[in-house]
């Protein structure tokens, strides 16, 4: 050993010219490392951050898509919330977001524990799972609605239940209920992906030694099924959210926004007002909408932080 052995807290002992060493080469960036992340960083820029600058830019002003504009300041941001057709917007996107987030996390879960289990034809169905994934969602969305539309009312008249004997995609009070079930039964094959691989990676051992102390399978699940796949329950949270926020095909292909504006989104207001003329007041509807979406994002990853267990 060359360098000077150093005594460390705990008794351990270390080499200061091995410890040196150490560092220059943990600080040491491959030139390979660049020639990836420079072109990306470009891209990014140029795609990502220079349009939203630049959008940002046009909401402060009474651009309308052409023609001359002249500068406003914050007013279009004023006007934002005192606008009940934007609030709306708002109200229904976010409990949309919450609700079906939070049905397609359980269910999902739900599907993935069966599957991993000792069942006949698990592989069989998993694939069968996964069949929504590789279907647009406007697709979706146009055989959803003809099912709400005709097949629901049918079956419902047949029997005698009278609430869905009328399609529910023309009751204000329950469209948004057609958005939540297409939305989820779209999302539910990725995320039941991701918790099948969370629920693999966990040894069986723990649940053996746990059955021998006693622990039924509801204890297992809450002890420790939930704790070792609480990263893989944030990954899919984060992008249940993210994807739900700007829900946009799905309501397209059901409702179109309707009955009158009962189902229209923050992304279909903020598309709508850009072919409308409208286009500096839904900049600055798009940079709000940006904000409270970060902030979603920031408030889960907080509120799940070290809730993971690692083995």
């Amino acid at each position: 050993m060359s360098g000077t052995t150093m005594y460390q807290p705990g008794g351990t002992t270390t080499a200061r010219g091995t410890t040196t060493s150490r560092r220059t080469t943990q600080r040491r960036v491959e030139p390979l490392y660049y020639v990836f992340l420079v072109p990306t960083l470009l891209v990014f820029t140029a795609f990502v951050i220079v349009p939203a600058l630049i959008g940002i830019f046009y909401s402060l002003t009474d651009y309308v898509g052409f023609g001359d504009w002249s500068f406003l300041g914050l007013s279009n941001y004023a006007a934002l919330f005192s606008d009940p057709r934007i609030l709306e917007s708002y109200g229904f996107t976010l409990g949309f977001a919450l609700v079906t987030v939070v049905v397609a996390q359980v269910v999902a879960l739900a599907l993935a524990v069966a599957l991993t289990r000792r069942i006949r034809f698990a592989t069989t169905l998993r694939t069968v799972f996964v069949i929504p994934m590789v279907v647009s969602g406007i697709v979706v969305a146009y055989v959803f609605n003809f099912l709400f539309s005709n097949s629901l009312p049918a079956i419902a008249t047949a029997v005698g239940f009278g609430p869905l004997e009328e399609s529910i995609l023309g009751n204000p009070d329950l469209a948004w209920l057609s958005i939540v079930i297409v939305s989820a039964w779209q999302t539910i094959p990725g995320a039941l992906l991701v918790y099948t691989a969370g629920l693999t990676s966990i040894p069986s051992d723990l649940y053996e030694a746990s059955a021998l102390d006693g622990a039924t399978p509801w204890r297992q699940f809450r002890s420790i099924t939930v704790p070792l796949i609480a990263g893989f329950i944030l990954i899919n949270t984060i992008l249940g959210v993210k994807g739900y926020l700007g829900v946009y095909d799905v309501i397209v292909g059901l409702t179109g926004g309707g009955p009158g504006t009962a189902t229209s989104s923050v992304a279909m207001t903020i598309f709508g007002g850009f072919t409308g003329g409208d286009y500096a007041y839904q900049m600055a509807n798009a940079t709000v909408f940006l904000v409270v979406t970060a902030l979603i994002s920031v408030a889960q990853i907080v509120a799940t932080r070290g809730r993971a267990v690692q083995l």
